[in-house]
């Protein structure tokens, strides 16, 4: 398992290269009160605009220093500040803290490293940051990467308990158990976290399927394991049938509204880390 020091370093680089999160979730439930700027007239303390004074404003709301310049009332607006709760969860299962090369980084790791450099630019746009099943609240600020960095490398919880407000929740797994398992494990999750991603991590060997001659394949933190004399004759039949799980997947995702991400070890975490944006950003909408 990576260490906390390299996580964060690694997560921190990558946050870097990553343009600043503005999540405009549609469902109003996701919004709490806090420090991030919306971009438009509301309840905060920054200033946003002046705008020309109303019947409807009363009397003190008037800028009477900016009215001042002029023969018109103007009356000042702050920008509406709101945070939003964004949860994630990473599968402690041993299949998933496995990589198919000594040298190459777990799918575990991977997703963490991925989920961390998120969190980062979550928490510095002013968004609260948590883990699912964890034994924290959210937390928004410049400690809150920390706490959530510290969480991601000592939960082994594999609950997917449903938080007790709205939020956004951002899994990351291989999801070898299949779709109707998912379906199952995701289903009551999805009745608070109306919105979520689908981080599903892979490593390149999965998809090539490279074995030839007599091969034992065996998955880990199970005592599964299946001999094949000539593994190779058993290829087309895994790749048809990794095709249609991933499919499987889609239509999962897509029944619960929420959106999955497919993520290679052996692309840049960078690639892995802005798809997992760009899909952040789907699902938002102008609130």
């Amino acid at each position: 398992m990576i260490s906390l020091t390299t996580l964060r370093a690694d997560a921190e680089a990558l946050a870097r290269q990553l343009p600043g999160v503005s999540l405009q979730a549609a469902a109003a439930d996701l919004v709490h009160p806090g420090a991030a700027g919306r971009k438009r007239a509301g309840s905060g303390e920054q200033f946003w605009q002046y705008r020309r004074y109303a019947q409807t404003d009363a009397a003190d709301r008037i800028d009477w220093r900016r009215s001042a310049r002029g023969d018109e009332y103007f009356v000042r607006e702050t920008e509406l500040e709101t945070a939003r709760t964004v949860l994630f969860w990473n599968d402690p299962h041993a299949g998933f803290d496995w990589a198919g090369d000594p040298g190459r980084e777990t799918k575990a790791d991977r997703a963490r490293t991925i989920m961390l450099a998120l969190g980062i630019t979550l928490a510095k746009d002013g968004e609260r940051i948590g883990l699912i099943s964890g034994n924290r609240a959210p937390s928004l600020g410049k400690s809150a990467p920390d706490k959530l960095a510290e969480d991601l490398l000592s939960s082994q919880s594999s609950q997917l308990e449903p938080p007790r407000t709205q939020a956004l929740a951002v899994i990351a797994s291989d999801f070898y158990d299949g779709a109707d398992a998912w379906r199952a494990r995701l289903g009551p999750l999805a009745s608070t976290c109306r919105h979520g991603v689908l981080l599903a991590v892979s490593d390149p060997i999965e998809h090539e399927f490279p074995f030839t001659g007599r091969t034992r394949f065996s998955r880990p933190g199970t005592a599964m394991d299946r001999l094949f004399g000539r593994a190779e004759t058993v290829r087309e039949d895994y790749l048809s049938k990794l095709a249609a799980h991933e499919e499987n997947l889609q239509a999962l995702a897509g029944g619960l509204g929420w959106i999955i991400v497919h993520h290679r070890t052996d692309q840049t975490a960078l690639r892995g880390a802005a798809a997992l944006f760009a899909a952040l950003e789907l699902l938002g909408g102008k609130a």
